[in-house]
C-alpha cells in the first residue's frame, strides 16, 4: 500500500493568471501525427523521448527521493525517456506550453481552457487509452477538460478546498462557510484564505446559498452584478484575514501557532497537522466547496505523440495513479487505484455524492459557462485585477 506523504510535496496549486483569449484559435489540421486541432486516429512506434511539464510531485523519477519513482517504470516499459520540468503556477505552465517545448502538461482548471483557447493543446482520442474507461465518470466530459464535446485530456486526481478549523476555537464543528464570511468578525485577525484570484469563486459558492436572488448558478460564471457581490463579500472579509496563503506549509505553521483558527484548506494540510499533534479538523460545509481536478494534456506541437499517449495512459493506470496522487495528497482518478492506497476513504475517493458538492476550478471566460447568452460574464483577467485590489 502507498501511504500519503504527510508533507504532500505539493506546491501552491494556482496563482494569478493572465488575460484569456476568448475565441478558440485555429489549430491547423492533423495528419495523424498528433499535431493540430484533431485527435490522432491511431498510434505508431514510440519516439524514444518525451518532455513532461508538471506540477511538483506529479512526475517523480527518484531525483528528489530515490524511493519515490513512478517515471522510471514508465521509461522501462515504453522506451520513452522522460525529461521533466516542474512549474509553480498555472501562469508559468501556460507560458511554458506556449513555447512548444513540452509534449504533455498537467493543467489545473484555471489553465486548461486557456490552453485550449490558445491552440497549444490538442484533442485526445480517449479510445486509444486502455485505462480511460476506469476513470470516475464524474471527472470526465467536464467544462475544464472538454470543449464542444471533444476531450482535451485525461483526469489525474482531485480534491476539495475544505474548511479547516481549530477545535478549541470551535468546540462544535462548523457547518457553514459563514465562519470565514458573515461571522468572520467573531475571530477577526485569525481567518485565512487561499491566495489566488480563483478564490473569488469561493465567495460565489457562499452567495449561491445565502443570496439566491443574485441567481448564481455557477461560481465561475458571474455577470457583473454577481461578480461585484462576490468582490464586496471578499472586501468585507479582508478586514478579518490574518494572511492569505499559497504555500501550504505556511498554513500549517499558522494553525500550529494559533495565529489562524479557520480558513480554506486541503485535506493534506489536515493530515500534516494531525500527524504533528495538531488540534484541528476539516469539513465540507453545507454550501459545498470549490476544488480541483488536474488534467494531463498533449501539446498541439508535440513531436512525440506516441510517447505522449503512452504517458497519459500510464499515469491513469491504477498503480501509477495511486503513487502520484498519494504523494501529492489528493484522491486518485479511479477506484482501481485505491487497491494500491490505504487512505482513499480519507480523501472520499469514489464518493460521487461528495464529489458532486465540489465546484472544480474552471477558467472564467466572457462566454457564460452556465449557458446564459443574454449577458457577458466576467473573465479571469478581471478576476485577477479585482483580487489585487482586494489584497491591497
Amino acid at each position: 500500500m502507498i501511504r500519503t506523504m504527510t508533507r504532500g510535496r505539493a506546491a501552491a496549486v494556482i496563482a494569478g493568471a493572465a488575460a484569456l483569449s476568448l475565441v478558440l484559435a485555429g489549430c491547423g489540421t492533423s495528419n495523424g501525427g498528433g499535431k493540430g486541432g484533431e485527435a490522432v486516429e491511431k498510434l505508431g512506434e514510440n519516439e524514444g523521448k518525451i518532455s513532461i511539464l508538471a506540477w511538483p510531485a506529479l512526475a517523480e523519477d527518484g531525483t528528489n527521493d530515490p524511493s519515490v519513482d513512478w517515471v522510471t517504470p514508465f521509461e522501462e516499459a515504453t522506451g520513452c525517456q522522460a525529461e521533466i520540468k516542474t512549474f509553480g503556477t498555472s501562469d508559468e505552465a501556460f507560458s511554458l506550453m506556449k513555447t512548444g517545448s513540452y509534449d504533455v502538461v498537467s493543467a489545473s482548471g484555471d489553465a486548461s481552457l486557456r490552453m485550449v483557447a490558445a491552440g497549444i493543446v490538442q484533442p485526445v482520442n480517449t479510445d486509444l487509452l486502455k485505462n480511460y474507461d476506469d476513470i470516475y465518470d464524474y471527472l470526465k466530459d467536464k467544462p475544464w477538460n472538454t470543449v464542444d464535446g471533444e476531450s482535451y485530456g485525461v483526469p489525474h486526481g482531485y480534491g476539495a478546498n475544505v474548511l479547516l478549523y481549530d477545535k478549541t476555537a470551535f468546540p462544535e464543528a462548523p457547518t457553514s462557510w459563514d465562519v470565514v464570511f458573515d461571522k468572520a468578525s467573531q475571530n477577526s485577525g485569525k481567518i485565512t484564505a487561499y491566495d489566488s484570484p480563483i478564490y473569488i469563486a469561493d465567495a460565489a459558492v457562499y452567495l449561491m446559498a445565502h443570496q439566491p436572488e443574485l441567481g448564481i448558478e455557477n461560481p465561475y460564471s458571474l455577470d457583473q452584478k454577481q461578480f461585484d457581490a462576490a468582490i464586496d463579500l471578499l472586501k468585507q472579509q479582508r478586514a478579518h484575514v490574518s494572511e492569505y496563503w499559497a504555500d501550504y506549509l505556511k498554513e500549517v505553521q499558522s494553525f500550529q501557532s494559533g495565529a489562524t483558527v479557520a480558513g480554506t484548506s486541503w485535506q493534506v494540510i489536515q493530515n500534516t497537522l494531525d500527524a504533528e499533534g495538531g488540534n484541528t479538523a476539516v469539513t465540507l460545509p453545507e454550501e459545498g466547496a470549490t476544488g480541483w481536478s488536474d488534467t494531463w494534456m498533449i501539446s498541439s506541437k508535440t513531436e512525440a505523440p506516441n510517447c505522449s499517449y503512452a504517458w497519459l495512459d500510464y499515469i491513469a493506470s491504477p498503480e501509477a495513479n495511486a503513487a502520484a496522487t498519494a504523494y501529492f495528497g489528493e484522491a486518485p482518478s479511479s477506484q482501481a487505484a485505491c487497491d494500491f492506497r490505504d487512505d482513499c476513504d480519507v480523501y472520499h475517493a469514489g464518493d460521487a455524492e461528495y464529489a458532486d458538492q465540489i465546484w472544480y476550478w474552471t477558467t472564467p471566460i466572457e462566454e457564460c459557462l452556465d449557458g446564459r447568452t443574454d449577458v457577458t460574464c466576467v473573465d479571469y483577467a478581471a478576476w485577477t485585477k479585482a483580487w489585487q485590489e482586494i489584497k491591497g
